[in-house]
């Protein structure tokens, strides 16, 4: 654990690395990859992160391969292009592929019911089909909070089949890992191999990865970096940090366990590089057809017709005209591809809570000038640059600008919660705030704004936009829990730190 001394050298050593960041590793024209050494070194200082490596893909070439800082806190060992990051969830991404391969040879029918590849489920999980599965619109129950999980697979699977169904199939959107152990095991099946099976093998291979494999804490992985944490200090509010804390944070080392079971959600390990030539095979079609990636990269709608934020394995989000689809993993790993500009980024770092998905598009756009940023990527470049107080300021000069401007509430709301997770509450008011005000009839923006206003103490405004969640959904238990307890003394003084 890193303590305030340690700490206050170890961030000069950040800043001291950055400085000598890869001699001779830039393959990129000197003021592309200057600009991209300015702006990574500005988020390693502000967010504390100990190593980083990107690589950027432009026109199927590798435009820049960049690492940064420290692998290896507690050896002072350097991140190299050869050092190997756990990438967690943008495993996912490679099982998105794997599915469209045999989706694409015809062996595989996306639209068909799980139930058809997969005998002996519960009734109401049949139905689900292989697109719901992949895009997390089933209403599964999530074997992530199966007890066992790390330790038992056979008792984590009896769990979550004796769980309830969460909504109707398409209903909604809910991230759940249990999707992808289903699409693992359907794979599997028509592969003739194991259930649990890891399912990458043959694009890793087709890809050149040779620095890419599948472990976890519990393995021997040539030049692969420790994860970190900085772990917060003070009370916790609704399960955030509350703003008002001024214990100095602490570094910690962080593991993780994936039992093969989890192998289609998580638990690939890779570099900057590897990850760089999978995309470049994705793009020139060793992996699969035209066809098949626009059918990857394109989001699933919903049973009432709207337009959801997955396609199959990948998070699609709109880019003005365009399209940026990627993955994310472990709040420390991002793989972005924007296909209408023919530009990919991957960023991997070793600090949980680092969240590179919020510096994609800023390196992208380097790549890529006239990719268009506006909407939440240009106000997240503007706020991180002059601050978070002038979200609804900065937000309605670019809507006057721009009267048609679309705001995506869960892509908003996705960042704030980020925000949060990583002791940012001052921060993430503001953005939760403009949120509200943008959709003043969604319940899910005032709860979210809500418990923001309780996380930075601002009881008596909480409880008003609790109110305001319950009159326009008013089944929402969590919102009337809170709203007895902060509509009591006793409440107001205890109720809301869990």
């Amino acid at each position: 654990m890193l303590t305030s001394p340690k700490r206050a050298r170890f961030l000069a050593a950040i800043l001291t690395s950055l400085t000598a960041a890869c001699a001779g590793a830039a393959v990129a024209p000197a003021p592309e990859a200057a600009a991209v050494d300015t702006y990574v070194a500005m988020q390693m200082k502000k967010l504390r992160i100990p190593g980083m490596a990107v690589a950027v893909v432009r026109d199927g070439r590798l435009a820049l391969l960049r690492h940064y800082g420290t692998a290896s806190v507690e050896f002072n060992v350097p991140v190299t292009d050869k050092t190997v990051f756990a990438i967690n969830s943008v495993t996912k991404a490679f099982t998105g592929v794997a599915a469209m391969q045999l989706a694409q040879q015809g062996r595989l029918d996306l639209a068909a019911p799980v139930g058809r590849y997969l005998p002996g489920l519960p009734d109401a999980w049949r139905g689900v089909t292989i697109r719901q599965l992949l895009a997390h619109m089933s209403g599964l129950p999530d074997i992530m909070r199966a007890p066992t999980v790390e330790t038992d697979a056979a008792a984590a699977w009896d769990w979550v089949l004796a769980r309830p169904v969460l909504f109707a199939p398409g209903a909604r959107f809910q991230y759940c890992q249990t999707n992808y152990t289903l699409v693992q095991r359907v794979i599997n099946t028509i592969e003739g191999r194991a259930p649990d099976a890891p399912l990458a093998g043959e694009q890793i291979r087709a890809a050149g990865m040779t620095h890419t494999s599948y472990g976890d804490a519990y393995s021997v992985i040539n030049n692969k970096a420790p994860t970190y944490r900085w772990r917060q200090e003070g009370p916790m509010i609704t399960g955030y940090r509350a703003a008002a804390s001024t214990t100095p944070d602490t570094l910690s080392a962080t593991s993780e366990r994936f039992l093969p079971f989890r192998h289609a959600s998580s638990g690939l390990n890779s570099t900057a590089q590897d990850l760089a030539r999978w995309l470049i095979a994705l793009q020139d079609h060793t992996l699969l057809s035209a066809s098949s990636l626009d059918t990857l990269w394109t989001p699933l709608a919903f049973n009432d017709g709207k337009t959801g934020q997955w396609g199959l394995g990948w998070e699609v989000l709109a880019r003005g005209t365009h399209r940026a689809a990627g993955m994310t993993g472990g709040g420390r790993a991002a793989v972005f591809v924007y296909p209408d500009d023919h530009v990919a980024v991957v960023i991997l770092c070793n600090l949980t809570g680092a969240f590179p998905e919020d510096m994609v598009d800023k390196i992208a756009s380097v790549y890529a000038p006239a990719l268009d940023l506006s909407g939440v990527p240009a106000l997240r470049i503007a706020l991180e640059e002059q601050g978070y107080t002038h979200a609804l300021a900065v937000a309605a000069a670019m809507q006057a600008r721009n009267p048609s401007l679309a705001w995506p509430e869960r892509e908003l709301n996705d960042w704030g919660y980020r925000l949060l997770s990583t002791g940012r509450a001052r921060d993430a008011l503001p953005l939760f705030e403009l949120i509200a005000d943008r959709f003043p009839d969604s319940a899910n923006a005032h709860d979210s704004l809500a418990q923001a206003l309780l996380v930075n103490g601002d009881t008596a405004s909480a409880l008003l936009h609790y109110q305001r969640t319950l009159a326009l959904d008013p089944a929402n238990p969590d919102a009337r829990r809170h709203v007895d307890a902060l509509s009591s003394d006793r409440g107001k003084a205890m109720g809301v730190r869990q």
